[in-house]
């Protein structure tokens, strides 16, 4: 049982850049049938959270609040950098009172996404690091997410900050709380321990809030026919300029470990809430952006990471020469 849990979840991380978008297409065709079950998300979003905090101990979390520069400059780059050239480009191309300049901004005050940590291990950033960002990143979020909402958009979107504190908390801050205690109380074992039946599970959930929320703003497909020639090449260039915010950000470290860990870092975000926040507290249409970046994020996490690799080959050639010389 443990070998086929630990081989489903390689199996779907391996093709987690089709398996995404393909239940999001899964959740448009069958929305009748999943439109019930849309209440169920915030609990398997919860659950999502949780599997990620328990491969975190405050071990990992005290070491990046040794570097409060690295975990500063990765915040301001995705949560004041990013929001900033959403917002400009949005209100340019649907103007500033468009739900989907809210969904574009939402892309991007939203915490770090939980996959940010399997794409930094394979291009070989700093897999502590990472981690701990995604678990602090989540824990300021009910502070960071009404903020941001009410800078940019002021009373003009009214929501009321109480309770989407109260939910950011229970989606994200609870359940990471749990997860790093539970990692400190087994002295880091608990993950991998449970690996072999939480990560399959975690990653059914994903896929269920994917399909779920599909399934809830199908009903305004429709009014996007118009639309979708703009969205959908401004949502790609949005998340492709979250990547090279944080690639570019850190290009003056020098540091090509840490300029792998932040550019992964700003570019991918936690669109499950995203998606949950949208639906909750704004119009549907808000929704499709952060809808719509599902397609997106994955594949550019790919193609970002051939363009790491290639860099850092380049580099080495260079290095190498160099030295030969």
């Amino acid at each position: 049982m443990r070998e086929m849990g630990l081989a489903f979840n390689r199996y779907f991380e391996k093709w987690m850049f089709l398996i995404i978008p393909g239940s999001l297409v899964l959740g448009f065709l069958f929305a009748d049938m999943l439109s019930p079950m849309v209440r169920a998300v915030p609990y398997l979003f919860a659950f999502v959270t949780l599997t990620m905090a328990l491969g975190c101990g405050l071990g990992e979390l005290g070491g990046v609040l040794k570097k409060p520069g690295i975990m500063g400059l990765t915040l301001v780059l995705a949560h004041v950098v990013s929001p900033l050239a959403a917002y400009l480009g949005g209100s340019a191309l649907f103007g500033p009172e468009s739900p989907y300049v809210v969904g574009l901004v939402l892309f991007t005050i939203i915490p770090l996404g939980v996959s940010t940590v399997l794409w930094v291990s394979m291009s070989g950033g700093s897999v502590p690091l990472v981690l701990a960002l995604v678990v602090l990143d989540s824990l300021l979020s009910p502070l960071v997410v009404p903020a941001a909402i009410h800078f940019f958009f002021g009373t003009s979107t009214q929501i009321d900050v109480g309770p989407l504190m109260l939910d950011l908390v229970v989606l994200i801050v609870v359940p990471t709380i749990i997860g790093v205690a539970l990692n400190e109380w087994s002295k880091g074992r608990i993950q991998q321990q449970t690996k072999p039946y939480t990560a399959p599970i975690s990653k059914l959930c994903f896929v269920g809030v994917v399909s779920l929320n599909a399934a809830a703003i199908s009903p305004y497909v429709d009014q996007l026919k118009q639309d979708m020639l703009v969205l959908v090449p401004t949502v790609i260039a949005l998340v492709g300029l979250c990547y090279a915010v944080g690639f570019i950000g850190t290009a003056f470290l020098r540091n090509s470990k840490l300029q792998i860990t932040v550019s992964y870092a700003t570019g991918m975000r936690n669109i499950s809430l995203g998606i949950v926040l949208a639906l909750g507290y704004f119009s549907p249409l808000a929704a499709v952006p952060v809808v719509l970046s599902i397609l997106v994020q994955q594949p550019l996490a790919t193609v970002h990471h051939y363009v790491l690799q290639k860099l850092n080959k380049d580099k080495t050639g260079i290095s190498d020469r160099a030295h030969v010389g």
